[in-house]
C-alpha cells in the first residue's frame, strides 16, 4: 500500500459486539439482516483466511453502489478480538480507481448492549496517485458504515436474534 492511503472511521452501534460479530461472520445471517440489500451472499470456504465472499446486491443497492457484485477474500479473522480483515477483489464505483483495497473492522464493547465498530480501509490507486478525493473517500467508507447500520437496525428490531 502507498503510505497515507488509509481511511479510518468509527461507528457507535446500539447492539452488543457479540451480536454484530455473529452477523458479520455469517453469510446466511448477513442475508437475513440485510434483506432488501442483497439478493445472495455466497461464501466459498469456512469463513476464515482464504475464504471468498460474494455479495450479490439487490437492484436498488446496486444502483446506489454503482456495481451489482462485491467480492472479497478474508485475509485475517480473529474471533476473540472480533477483528476481520478482507481484500476487496471487485465492487463499488470507487474501486474502479483502485489497484488494491484492504478493509478492516474491529468491534469493541462499549457498555451494556452497545459497541463501536472501528473501520480502516487501506488502498492503492491504479494511477499511482495519492489519496482519493474527500468525496470518494466518504463514498468508500460510507458503504461499510451503511452496512453496519442496516445490521444494527435489524438487531435492534429483533432483540432475540443472534443473542
Amino acid at each position: 500500500m502507498v503510505a497515507g492511503c488509509v481511511i479510518a472511521e468509527e461507528c457507535a452501534l446500539a447492539v452488543s459486539a457479540d451480536r454484530m460479530w455473529k452477523v458479520s461472520c455469517s453469510g446466511d445471517a448477513m442475508l437475513k439482516a440485510c434483506a432488501g440489500s442483497f439478493d445472495a451472499v455466497d461464501v466459498e470456504g469456512d469463513g476464515g483466511p482464504g475464504s471468498i465472499t460474494t455479495l450479490t446486491l439487490s437492484a436498488a443497492a446496486a444502483a446506489a453502489a454503482g456495481c451489482g457484485v462485491v467480492k472479497s477474500r478474508v485475509l485475517a479473522r480473529d474471533d476473540a478480538a472480533m477483528l476481520l480483515r478482507n481484500e476487496v477483489l471487485e465492487g463499488s464505483k470507487v474501486s474502479g480507481q483502485l489497484k488494491s483495497q484492504v478493509t478492516e473492522v474491529k468491534l469493541e464493547a462499549a457498555g451494556d448492549g452497545a459497541c463501536v465498530a472501528k473501520f480502516k480501509v487501506e488502498y492503492e490507486r491504479l494511477d499511482g496517485g495519492g489519496v482519493l478525493t474527500p468525496e470518494d473517500q466518504a463514498e468508500l467508507i460510507g458503504g461499510y458504515l451503511a452496512l453496519m447500520k442496516i445490521v444494527e437496525s435489524y438487531l435492534v428490531a429483533n432483540p432475540s436474534e443472534y443473542a
